[in-house]
């Protein structure tokens, strides 16, 4: 279990000399690697606030997809982490430099969901997987609504991203990633005024539904035909 306070949590490690220089020297190598392996693209339908609480709320395809979203974006983004990873204190330097949020799976969720608004209501940025694990086959799989209460209590603004041929290039079957294409469509931002005024099970359907057309809309761009294709080689590989 982490031993950090909530505060502690909040305030996070990145906003060191330390964690700025570390993320902006990742955020050059990794942006490389990104579009070089993965052929990395996103869109955008507006821009993203550049200060105050946010909610990144995306679908979930591999392990890479907090790095993904970091890359695509110009805000700090703060990922949940799960603690027993602070257990190796070098790692545990690295990614609270980071501005990673340590959860304790052991522990309640209303605990986790405390941990996450403290750090939005201080003007954070921080991404929600609404599935809450990565996806099994590629699709997107059920939403789990914790993070309507979460950007009520923290009066945050939501944007919807849908992630799309990640699975292809890192399902949960292999071990490393492999070489493919993968697109981030970021929609219309839910306001911190129109979050005001829904009910959480209003917020949860309107970005739940904006999630479905985004992924619909990715697949489209990114081609369909190429995401069959990368399914067919995996079953016959796992197949032999």
């Amino acid at each position: 279990m982490s031993d950090r306070s909530d505060d502690e949590v909040a305030v996070g490690g990145g906003h060191t000399p330390f964690g700025k220089c570390l993320y902006d020297l990742l955020w050059v190598l990794c942006r490389t690697l990104g579009v070089a392996v993965f052929g990395f693209r996103s869109r955008f339908v507006e821009p993203l606030p550049k200060t105050g609480p946010l909610i990144v709320l995306s679908s979930h395809q591999t392990f890479l997809d907090p790095l993904l979203l970091g890359l695509a974006t110009d805000r700090r983004l703060s990922s949940l982490a799960r603690s027993s990873l602070y257990r190796f204190k070098p790692f545990a330097a690295v990614i609270t430099a980071l501005d990673a949020v340590p959860i304790d799976r052991g522990s309640s969720a209303i605990k986790a969901m405390k941990v996450v608004i403290a750090r939005l209501k201080r003007g954070a940025a921080v991404t929600i997987f609404p599935e809450g694990s990565r996806t099994e086959d590629g699709q997107l799989g059920e939403f789990k609504s914790g993070f309507a209460l979460i950007a009520k209590r923290a009066a945050a603004p939501i944007v919807p991203v849908a992630i799309v041929g990640g699975f292809e290039c890192w399902p949960r079957t292999r071990l490393l990633p492999r070489p493919g294409r993968i697109r981030l469509e970021f929609g219309e931002i839910v306001t911190a005024e129109q979050v005001a005024a829904m009910s959480e099970h209003e917020i949860f359907a309107v970005c739940t539904q904006r999630i479905r057309d985004l992924d619909a809309k990715a697949r489209a761009a990114l081609g369909g035909h190429w995401i069959d294709s990368a399914r067919r080689t995996r079953s016959r590989n796992s197949a032999r």
